[in-house]
C-alpha cells in the first residue's frame, strides 16, 4: 500500500478532531512533524476521499456518524480479490503453504515430508533414522532451517494456523512492506526451529505456529511504541493467545490425547518477536518525533 503526503497545516491548527474521525472511520493514517508544520500521510487510494472529508468536516464533528456511513470512505472496503492483491506476500507465503500441505499429504506421507523436515531422515521399517544438522548444512540443504514452518498435520492444524498468518501477516505487510513480513516470517521460522531442535533433539515437528507466536508480539510491541491502525488487534487477541501458550506449555493438551505441542517453538518465537517489536517500534515513534 503506497502512503502519500496529503497535506501540511502550521502546528498551531488543531489536528486532533480530525485525526480522531480518521480512527473512528478506521482509515490508515499517521501525522509527522517537519520543523513548524505537520504533516499528514494516508494511502494514496483514500488521498482524495480523505482530502474531502477535511474541506467538509476540519474539527472531526462526532455528530456525523450517520452521515459518513454513506461516504465514499466507506465504499473503499476492499473485496478478497483486492486485499490478496493488496496482502501479495502474506498470500504468497500461504499458497505455498498449502502445496507442502498437499504434497505431504498433510503430514501423512513421509516421502513428501522428507523434503521439508529440520533434518533428513530415512524410513527403515518402523523407525525413522535422522541425519546430523550438521551434516545436512555441509550437504547445501540450508533450506530444512526454515521449512519446517510449511509442514502441517492434519487439517484443523492447517486452517488455524493459515488464519493466524493472514490476520497478522497482511497487517505487517499493510505497515511494514512486503519483505519486513517476508524477513521477520524467516528469522521468526529459523530461530523457532533451531529452539525446538535443541529442546526435543531429533524428532518431527512443524507448523506456522512459532511465526505466528513471533508476528503477534512483533504486532503487539511495536503497537505499543508506535500505534498504528494497521495493528490495532481485536481487543482479547494478545491475551487468549498468551493463556493458551501457557495451556500448552502446561502439557494439558499431551496428555488430552491431542498429540505433542511444539513448545520450544512457541516461547522462542514469541520471545523474538517481542523483541523486533521493540525494535521496529522504537525505530518508529523515532521518526515521528524526529
Amino acid at each position: 500500500m503506497n502512503v502519500i503526503e496529503l497535506m501540511r497545516l502550521p502546528l498551531a491548527v488543531d489536528l486532533s478532531g480530525f485525526v480522531g474521525l480518521l480512527r473512528r472511520l478506521q482509515v490508515p493514517h499517521r501525522v509527522s512533524e517537519e520543523g513548524e508544520e505537520q504533516v499528514l500521510w494516508v494511502a494514496e487510494a483514500l488521498a482524495e476521499d480523505v482530502r474531502q472529508l477535511y474541506q467538509r468536516y476540519p474539527d472531526g464533528n462526532a455528530e456525523l456518524d450517520t452521515v459518513l456511513e454513506g461516504d465514499a470512505l466507506e465504499d473503499q472496503s476492499p473485496g478478497l480479490v483486492q486485499r490478496l492483491l493488496a496482502s501479495r506476500m502474506t498470500a504468497a507465503v500461504l499458497i505455498l503453504t498449502f502445496v507442502v500441505a498437499a504434497l505431504t499429504g498433510l503430514g501423512d506421507s513421509l516421502q513428501g515430508l522428507r523434503w521439508f523436515t529440520f533434518l533428513e531422515f530415512q524410513v527403515r521399517g518402523e523407525y525413522l533414522y535422522f541425519t546430523p544438522l550438521a551434516q545436512g548444512l555441509a550437504d547445501g540443504q540450508w533450506w530444512r532451517l526454515v521449512s519446517p514452518m510449511l509442514i502441517h498435520f492434519g487439517l484443523l492444524h492447517l486452517a488455524m494456523n493459515s488464519l493466524w498468518y493472514w490476520e497478522l501477516g497482511r497487517r505487517i505487510e499493510a505497515r511494514q512492506g512486503a519483505w519486513v513480513l517476508l524477513g521477520l516470517t524467516l528469522v521468526f521460522s529459523l530461530v523457532s526451529n533451531l529452539a525446538q531442535h535443541w529442546m526435543s533433539g531429533p524428532s518431527l515437528f512443524g507448523g506456522l505456529s512459532g511465526v505466528l507466536y513471533g508476528l503477534l508480539g512483533h504486532v503487539w510491541l511495536y503497537q505499543r511504541l508506535a500505534p498504528d491502525t494497521h495493528y490495532q488487534l481485536p481487543r482479547g487477541t494478545v491475551a487468549s493467545m498468551l493463556v493458551w501458550l501457557l495451556v500448552c506449555l502446561s502439557g494439558v493438551i499431551g496428555l488430552l490425547g491431542f498429540g505433542q505441542i511444539a513448545n520450544s517453538a512457541h516461547v522462542a518465537g514469541l520471545l523474538v518477536g517481542c523483541l523486533s517489536g521493540l525494535l521496529g517500534g522504537a525505530m518508529a515513534r523515532r521518526k515521528l518525533t524526529a
